[in-house]
């Protein structure tokens, strides 16, 4: 059980690092405002799918595969960066609507909500900033005498 020290430790620095926003954090702010609650609610699934995801490969080791090979990393990064170029595009491209005007009940909702959840899932299985974070600090809460 890790002390108190560190326990707070953790929680500082996960706090420091969910207050500066990252990418995942404005496609979900750019979900909201685009779609409303149930594609943000899509979106916020998509991230937490993509963190919890990112956790489970630290977990298992592949998070220090990632980190000791240069190329590894970096083709994750270049991933995520042509990724977020192709939103960007599609975000500017995407016609100007009146929120008011939509209906909760009007067909296709399901598909943006889909599409929301897919960009999210995306752009957090490509986000090198969550896999630093997670290999830099569940280490610090794994006991190695305890396989």
């Amino acid at each position: 059980m890790p002390t108190l020290q560190t326990l707070l430790l953790f929680a500082t620095a996960a706090l420091a690092v969910a207050v500066i926003p990252g990418p995942t954090m404005l496609l979900a702010l750019a979900n909201g405002m685009g779609g409303g609650l149930r594609r943000a609610a899509w979106g916020m699934a998509g991230a937490n799918l993509g963190s919890a995801t990112v956790i489970a490969v630290v977990a298992v080791g592949l998070g220090s595969l990632m980190l000791a090979s240069a190329w590894l990393f970096e083709a994750v990064r270049a991933a995520g960066v042509l990724y977020l170029l192709w939103l960007a595009v599609q975000l500017w491209r995407a016609p100007v609507t009146d929120l008011r005007a939509t209906l909760p009940g009007v067909a296709g909702r399901a598909v943006q909500g889909r599409a929301a959840l897919l960009r999210s899932l995306g752009v957090a299985l490509t986000n090198p900033k969550a896999l630093l974070f997670f290999a830099a600090f569940l280490p610090q809460f794994v006991d190695p005498a305890r396989p």
